[in-house]
């Protein structure tokens, strides 16, 4: 536990440690925003549909819609090219639909997980007019899934199924990218709307479903392709770049 808070802790603060100190930059400023994103699952990117089975029972999990949200920090390297991180956090749901395939008995669920990451992204940038930008980034994210999950059916009678979702490695590293157009105010700050896409390098959880009837229990078991794609809005807060204080001095200065 204390480890857990210790990494939620970190994450949470690095990204506005960072920008602390890349915001006084004079020559190329850096920004920090907020952003809101809803997850997709989709053929793109992988199935987003699981199915298990054996003895006569068969399993399905179906990715669902799911939403992302937090901080970024985006550190200028020059005019076109700016280096981005942050702390995000990502809930996703699945629907879990079991059958035993030689009777009417079924039963129906739903399960969550939830998982923060900090990526890591080269971006570019391109000009279109004094406002209109087009951006796009290529980069990692380490990612954090801090527990296991799980739900149980009582369909009725001495039946009993199990669906549970064993975080196999609690961090990970996933290849992220990015695509946005990006509206820009010196006053307002700066309105990105754009899209993103996650490919894990590893399994997000593996799916256990388990059956029981009184004496008799049989279990099977499926690698979850965690890849999605998401719609995002994004929004940078307007740069303060340093400068002299315009605060008067005080009697000993």
């Amino acid at each position: 536990m204390l480890l857990k808070k210790i990494i939620l802790t970190v994450l949470l603060f690095a990204p506005i440690l960072l920008w602390s100190q890349l915001g006084n930059s004079r020559r190329v400023p850096s920004y920090f925003g907020v952003y809101g994103k809803a997850v997709i699952p989709g053929s793109l990117t992988g199935s987003s549909i699981l199915t298990v089975s054996k003895d006569g029972i068969s399993n399905t999990l179906t990715q669902e819609l799911g939403y992302s949200f937090g901080a970024s920090v985006r550190a200028g390297i020059t005019k076109l090219i700016a280096f981005e991180t942050g702390i995000n956090f990502t809930q996703r749901n699945f629907n879990i639909n079991i059958s035993l395939v030689d009777s009417n008995l079924s039963a129906k669920n739903t399960i969550g997980f939830i998982q923060y990451d900090i990526p890591l992204n080269g971006l570019i940038y391109i000009q279109m007019t004094k406002k209109w930008y087009l951006n796009a980034s290529l980069g990692a994210a380490i990612g954090f899934k801090p527990t296991d999950v799980g739900v149980i059916n009582l369909p009725g009678g001495p039946h009993t199924f199990y669906s549970s979702g064993f975080v196999k490695n609690k961090t990970s590293i996933d290849i992220n990218g990015n695509f946005g157009i990006e509206y820009r105010t010196k006053k307002s700050g700066f309105f990105n709307l754009g899209g993103s896409v996650r490919i894990p390098t590893s399994p997000l959880f593996q799916y256990v479903a388990v059956y029981r009837n009184q004496g008799y229990r049989t279990a099977v078991a499926g690698d979850v392709n965690g890849s999605y794609i998401t719609l995002d809005l994004k929004y940078f807060l307007p740069s303060k770049r340093g400068g002299p204080s315009n605060l008067p001095r005080g009697p000993i200065e």
